[in-house]
């Protein structure tokens, strides 16, 4: 049997990083799928209300958002308490409803157009009296699907 001479000094083998890149570029490609820009700078608060009866909207390339609220810390001084209703990136008036929904569709594929939904995404201490006059702008811009967004009752 042969002897093992344990005095000579050995160095840590120096470590392969061939497969470092390949490494970080999976993690980088998982980090781009995964993850999903936010659209909308939310300028209002809102709490939706919590329902029984809740359906998963399909496709959310047709939906149109339509946020109401009271406005943020930042905003709250100079807007007062009061609920807003926000488009996109904007405060907005009952007034401009219309002109935002012809926009919005004029946007998508023309044969997309039909199946356009709007959801409310309403605070719940909000009044009903925005809530209608925001219902009748969307008559008059012939947006006659709309969904309420809520939480699931628990």
């Amino acid at each position: 049997m042969g002897k093992f001479n344990k005095t000579g000094k050995r160095g840590m083998p120096a470590l392969n990083t061939s497969s470092l890149p390949d490494l970080i570029f999976t993690l980088l490609f998982f980090f781009m799928i995964v993850t999903t820009m936010r659209e909308v700078t939310l300028k209002v608060e809102f709490k939706v209300p919590t329902g029984t009866e809740l359906e998963k909207l399909e496709k959310k390339s047709l939906v149109t958002f339509i946020y109401v609220g009271k406005p943020t810390e930042e905003f709250r001084r100079k807007l007062g308490s009061e609920s807003r209703i926000q488009l996109n990136d904007s405060y907005a008036e009952i007034s401009q409803i219309q002109d935002y929904i012809t926009q919005e569709r004029s946007s998508m594929k023309e044969q997309d157009q039909p199946f356009m939904t709007v959801s409310l995404k309403i605070d719940q201490e909000t009044k009903m009296g925005i809530v209608t006059d925001i219902k009748q702008a969307l008559r008059q811009a012939y947006a006659l699907k709309i969904n309420y967004s809520a939480q699931p009752r628990q």
